[in-house]
């Protein structure tokens, strides 16, 4: 494995220090595995036949499946929960680390009650996944109407043109890890 300061030269953009206005958050991401209980969010880099699974919302979002934890739930649970509601996939094989965003809240109070506060993670795994469904799209979630399934250039292509979003150089990173 590369070390992080290594990683960090590669992919600057994600390493650097960034604010999250939508969720009022200050960022940094890194390799490291944070502690279990102060993972508050996991996206997926679901790779499947044909590429990596992207979405997109009714709002215009386009990001990888994943979400907020719920309580009680395991790392798994989050995934395999947020794989169906988003994606309409199901895990096809281990899950493996890439990264998470530590996650320093201005907000006094969580977003959810049972979230770690003031300082989270939004943590990134790599799975293969199976597509066997339309999102299940919860009426407390957000509403997908897209799922594609992207060769890696073309999801990362695709994820970048979200703007401010970072998605993009998780596939970038994953790609140097040889993860996808």
């Amino acid at each position: 494995m590369v070390p992080m300061q290594t990683w960090a030269e590669r992919f600057p953009e994600l390493y650097a220090p960034g604010y999250w206005a939508w969720g009022d958050l200050d960022v940094r991401f890194s390799t490291e595995e944070p502690p279990d209980e102060l993972i508050s969010n996991v996206h997926v880099i679901g790779r499947t036949s044909g590429g990596i699974v992207v979405c997109s919302n009714d709002l215009g979002w386009r990001f990888l499946p994943g979400g907020t934890r719920e309580p009680g739930e395991s790392i798994e649970q989050i995934v395999h929960r947020e794989l169906l509601e988003e994606a309409g996939a199901r895990l096809d094989g281990p899950m493996t680390w890439l990264g998470a965003h530590r996650a320093e809240h201005r907000r006094p109070e969580p977003y959810r009650p049972h979230l770690p506060h003031p300082i989270s993670y939004w943590a990134n795994v790599v799975a293969d996944v199976v597509i066997d469904q339309a999102p299940t799209n919860p009426d407390d979630g957000e509403q997908v109407v897209e799922v594609l399934v992207l060769p890696p250039d073309q999801a990362i292509t695709y994820l970048d043109a979200q703007p401010d979003g970072i998605m993009g150089n998780l596939v970038r990173l994953a790609q140097a890890m040889e993860l996808v």
